[in-house]
């Protein structure tokens, strides 16, 4: 289970005379199981879930409003919102347009095999002899070859592309996304194929900081008041139980 907070610090509870008594939260509604729309209409998902966590925590009533992906700053900037959890990764681009929340989800890195070609750990000299299908031009192609570059890195134009090779035994490992890899693995298309080798990789250099929740510039009382929730949120196990409903196949 990841842990994205210091246990040691303690972040303090924040003055609820100075809170607005609702937080209104933007996200997109197509990227599931972090947003998306169920059958009802009504918007579901783990950054749903968790807002109404954030909003619970915080004893303020809570609205979820959809927007397109990319105009979800604008909408801070236009005062359509008061906060944007959307899986939006915190970024040197991205923060010359919001502050950010501490990061509620890293973006790590994985390995998949084969089920019935399995192995027990995942080193440079472990990875030497086999032969890695990645997503050619991407940020794990980059650290394949630099950290794995005595292995047969393939690579590939697109995902599904590499998944396929992996799934026909073309190759022997495959290294990627570990959240995309996860709702793979877990999905049908997987065909139960394969499952995680080895460990995370959590390079912040190629792999970026995490997802966390934009809140716009200045708002310092709103941005702390979330780092409060977040980490009360971590302590009583309501992130566990969402992390654990949302992504049974845990990508850590």
């Amino acid at each position: 289970m990841p842990n994205f907070w210091n246990v040691e610090r303690r972040v303090e509870r924040p003055d609820a005379t100075r809170l607005p008594t609702s937080i209104r939260f933007l996200t997109s509604d197509d990227y599931p199981p972090f947003n998306f729309v169920g059958q009802d209409g009504a918007l579901l998902g783990f950054n749903v879930d968790l807002a109404r966590a954030i909003c619970a925590e915080l004893s303020l009533t809570c609205t979820i409003e959809a927007a397109a992906f990319d105009t979800l700053l604008d909408g801070l900037d236009q005062n359509r919102g008061d906060a944007v959890i959307a899986g939006l990764a915190s970024t040197p681009a991205s923060r010359q347009r919001a502050d950010f929340s501490e990061r509620y989800l890293g973006t790590p890195a994985r390995f998949v095999a084969r089920r019935a070609n399995a192995i027990s750990q995942v080193t440079p000299e472990a990875v030497a002899a086999k032969r890695v299908a990645v997503v050619q031009g991407t940020a794990h192609e980059a650290y394949l070859r630099a950290f794995f570059n005595e292995a047969a890195i393939r690579p590939y134009p697109d995902g599904a592309a590499a998944r396929e090779a992996l799934k026909k035994g073309e190759v022997d490992l495959l290294f990627g996304d570990g959240i995309g890899l996860s709702l793979w693995l877990n999905g049908t298309s997987s065909e139960n194929c394969c499952a995680f080798a080895g460990g995370p990789f959590t390079e912040s250099r190629y792999f970026g900081d995490g997802l966390a929740v934009a809140v716009k510039s200045g708002n310092d009382q709103l941005k702390r008041a979330i780092d409060y929730a977040l980490q009360r949120i971590w302590e009583k196990g309501v992130y566990a139980d969402l992390y654990l409903r949302w992504f049974p196949v845990g990508f850590y």
